[in-house]
């Protein structure tokens, strides 16, 4: 299976912050956003990953994560000219993905929790069909909704309903088999003249190959699109690893733990950032700090 960041669009509910820099590049408490994103993939063991973002943008990330071969993966680019959907990341990215499965994660979405490692591994270990996430909320009237039966088969699908059917959101994480490319080309732009994810999900609901993993209590899926998302992300992210000395979305060392990068590459990647803490992190994760 290989991934997708999507991390385009105006960032325009962040304005003025978002004026001149890509929303995605921007720091939640010590990392920038992009990294909570790529550490999900990561955690998936996907190893070959694709971004895609404006053409203004671009370079800013290849500038942040060069080729990922210092993390031990494979990271690609691609330009969306302008946002045209979510479901267009299939489309943009359709020479990438091949022959293979795709993992599509947004790239303003921030998921930490207990027990989700196996949830995503059984997520990106799919033959055929889809898989999305629900997530509980007390206002599923501002999100796409998922109603399901007791043995995570989709019932229905909406966005952003007047009368909800369950109180499940749906985050921005979705795992399709390789039909999805066909399924996107397909789908006719919506009223606001976008292709929409949630019309692709409903294709595969219709051939009943849609499942849906529920995240429970306790765990914690943030949207870092409005200002109080940014500060309350950060806030969260900080009392986590000040708290428990654990850090988040370290791409180090999920690398260093997934066996794609060794010791010695872990140590130097953490004196790149010796006079941090998120380096000297890095470093007594390898041992050199205790």
């Amino acid at each position: 299976m290989k991934g997708i960041i999507l991390a385009g669009g105006n960032g325009s509910r962040l304005y003025p912050i978002t004026k001149a820099i890509s929303k995605q590049l921007l720091p939640i408490y010590d990392k920038p956003m992009i990294y909570y994103p790529l550490s999900v993939l990561m955690l998936s063991k996907i190893k070959e990953i694709l971004i895609i973002s404006n053409p203004e943008y671009i370079d800013f990330y290849k500038n942040l994560l060069n080729d990922g071969s210092k993390l031990g993966i494979q990271i690609k680019y691609k330009i969306q000219e302008k946002p045209k959907g979510l479901a267009d990341a299939f489309i943009v990215g359709e020479e990438f993905i091949g022959r293979d499965n795709i993992c599509l994660i947004l790239g303003d979405n921030i998921f930490y929790g207990q027990g989700f490692v196996p949830r995503l591994n059984k997520a990106a270990s799919l033959k055929e069909g889809a898989v999305i996430f629900g997530y509980y909320v007390g206002n599923p009237k501002e999100f796409g909704v998922v109603e399901f039966d007791e043995s995570g088969n989709v019932l229905s699908l909406e966005e952003k309903p007047e009368n909800p059917k369950s109180n499940y959101a749906i985050p921005g994480l979705y795992y399709y088999d390789n039909c999805v490319i066909n399924k996107a080309k397909s789908l006719k732009p919506s009223a606001r003249g976008e292709i929409e994810i949630t019309d692709l999900n409903r294709d595969y609901l219709l051939e009943n190959k849609l499942k849906v993993e529920v995240l429970g209590r306790g765990f914690a899926w943030l949207d870092t699109g409005t200002y109080d998302g940014l500060a309350n992300a950060s806030d969260f992210v900080k009392t986590i690893q000040k708290r428990t000395g654990l850090y988040i979305a370290c791409l180090e060392e999920i690398a260093y733990n997934n066996k794609w990068i060794s010791r010695a590459e872990l140590i130097k990647l953490g004196k790149e950032y010796e006079k941090t803490e998120y380096g000297q992190y890095i470093l007594r994760i390898a041992g050199e700090n205790k």
